[in-house]
């Protein structure tokens, strides 16, 4: 009885944002401010903020950025009374270093946001306190293992030079235009896997297998991106009925479980066929949590392993997409770049015509220009564009504004690279030279409450080193053998998604060079 009352009272919940929301959405754009430039989204009798919200979720990132910019750094949002949907929205430095860092403990990741991602429950992704620090703790230790990072900086050049630049070097003989994002998708998929499992899926494999898997992975981001904006009743009750987004999620994990039994299966084969003679055995991250029991679980096992194929396969390969776009249309940092990488190039041997040059971590460390124009990209481009935290008790914000428990925050690294208040007046200029030191012969410091891309406080990103390594062995290499044009006539826009995917891919062509 009680079930059924309660399902009730969703369903009606439902059916009024299905009725009424397109209706505040007409009357939205009728009484739209001039020149679409809003101070702050209309609040609505019943509903408030909720219809400017859906009304903008195709463009949610540059809507943020205008508020932002009419309104200051930071704002209060509220959905319909029932919704509990009560927001504060910032991109303010102050408010970042605050909740990030200097009262971290009252703003944790929150149910909120483990109920958003509840298939990857128990992950270093949506945990919070004591477990969260001793599983930090564990991958900390794992990632500082000299045999691991070998390993992953050898997956890493043995996939570019084998793999990605043959690939390449077929595009540009055959003058055939292709989807930069696809292929960075297909290539970060094998990168971030192989290591993992200690086995190669072969996505970017001349037989270009299907990508169901790759694709499951953006809809766990897509539909994460949906239940961010949604009432939880409403996705909540999509879900007991399996419709809509819930469905296509609920297909989605089925796969990707599927394909982490097929790896393990895979991997078995692999070290049964790897006899501790002369042949040094891999060492793989699986390794390290089969050998604890507290990861026995088969249910914790795959949320830990999808939530880890999601850092290392979507944050990469979708910054290396916005890279290239920017790189294209900066031919003068591309030479600045290659004059960098000239004199490593000119000791290297190179047999044979048309003989790619491989660039490895060790030789690019020290390059600032080159990570400076990463970090350029990642300031106006983050891959996780917003982050989501939850009030434990009430608060007050260094912007004067009053945060109240449960209430959720959403912090906008994508309109934090562009505020001209942050980043001065040419903020949406790509420009990597506002990262380097006066000398020009290093990185400026820049604290990373003002620089989100790798997050901030205790939880910033333990793999950081790891993913600049892998963007600048790519971009070094593929840019001193191929230049990079992008088609002409394309519209470049970011998809709905909680990753800065783009909704129509990045068609490129590539032309070798001869030098």
């Amino acid at each position: 009885m009680e079930i059924s009352i309660l399902l009730s009272q969703e369903l009606l919940i439902s059916t009024a944002l299905v009725v009424l929301v397109p209706l505040y959405y007409l009357c939205l754009r009728a009484s739209c401010r001039p020149n679409n430039q809003p101070v702050l989204p209309t609040n609505w009798p019943i509903l408030h903020m909720f219809p400017s919200f859906v009304s903008n979720l195709h463009n949610l990132h540059d809507y943020f950025t205008l508020v932002f910019a009419g309104s200051g750094h930071s704002f209060r949002a509220h959905g319909p009374p029932v919704s509990g949907m009560r927001f504060f929205i910032t991109c303010d430095p102050a408010n970042v270093r605050h909740i990030f860092t200097t009262n971290y403990a009252n703003f944790p990741k929150g149910t909120r946001f483990a109920d958003i991602f509840n298939i990857l429950d128990g992950s270093l992704f949506t945990i919070d306190g004591e477990p969260w620090r001793r599983r930090r703790a564990k991958v900390k230790g794992l990632l500082a293992s000299p045999r691991l990072v070998a390993s992953m900086v050898a997956c890493c050049c043995r996939k570019v030079e084998n793999d990605l630049l043959p690939l390449f070097t077929h595009m540009s003989n055959t003058n055939t235009p292709f989807d930069m994002q696809h292929m960075m998708s297909r290539f970060m998929f094998d990168l971030a896997a192989t290591p993992l499992f200690g086995v190669d899926p072969g996505l970017l494999s001349s037989e270009m297998p299907p990508m169901d898997v790759a694709v499951a992975l953006d809809t766990v981001m897509e539909v994460g991106c949906f239940r961010h904006m949604m009432p939880s009743s409403c996705w909540k009750l999509m879900r007991w009925l399996n419709i809509g987004p819930e469905k296509k999620l609920n297909v989605a994990h089925t796969l990707l479980r599927r394909f982490i039994k097929e790896m393990m299966e895979r991997r078995k084969i692999k070290t049964w066929q790897v006899n501790n003679d002369e042949e040094e055995q891999g060492v793989d991250i699986v390794s390290f949590f089969l050998d604890d029991p507290y990861y026995a679980n088969d249910d914790l096992f795959c949320a830990i392993t999808i939530g880890y194929m999601l850092a290392a396969r979507d944050t990469v390969g979708i910054a290396l997409t916005w890279i290239f776009y920017n790189l294209a249309q900066n031919p003068n940092i591309v030479s600045i770049i290659r004059n960098k990488l000239s004199p490593i190039a000119s000791h290297k041997v190179v047999a044979g015509v048309g003989t790619m040059v491989i660039f490895e971590p060790d030789e690019t460390r020290s390059l600032s220009y080159l990570r400076a124009a990463l970090y350029e990209t990642l300031r106006l481009y983050p891959p996780a564009p917003t982050e989501l935290k939850t009030v434990v008790a009430d608060d007050t914000m260094p912007s004067g504004h009053e945060v109240h428990a449960g209430d959720a925050i959403f912090i906008s690294l994508h309109s934090m690279g562009r505020m001209e208040g942050i980043r001065g007046k040419d903020c949406l200029d790509y420009n990597p030279d506002r990262w380097l030191s006066k000398d020009g012969n290093g990185l400026r410091y820049v604290p990373s409450h003002k620089f989100l891309a790798f997050n901030s406080g205790p939880r910033m990103c333990l793999g950081k080193e790891i993913a600049v390594m892998q963007m600048m062995t790519v971009v070094a290499s593929t840019l001193w053998n191929f230049d990079v044009h992008l088609v002409k006539g394309q519209s470049i826009e970011p998809k709905a998604s909680c990753i800065l995917e783009m909704k129509n891919g990045l068609m490129v062509k590539l032309k070798k060079r001869e030098v």
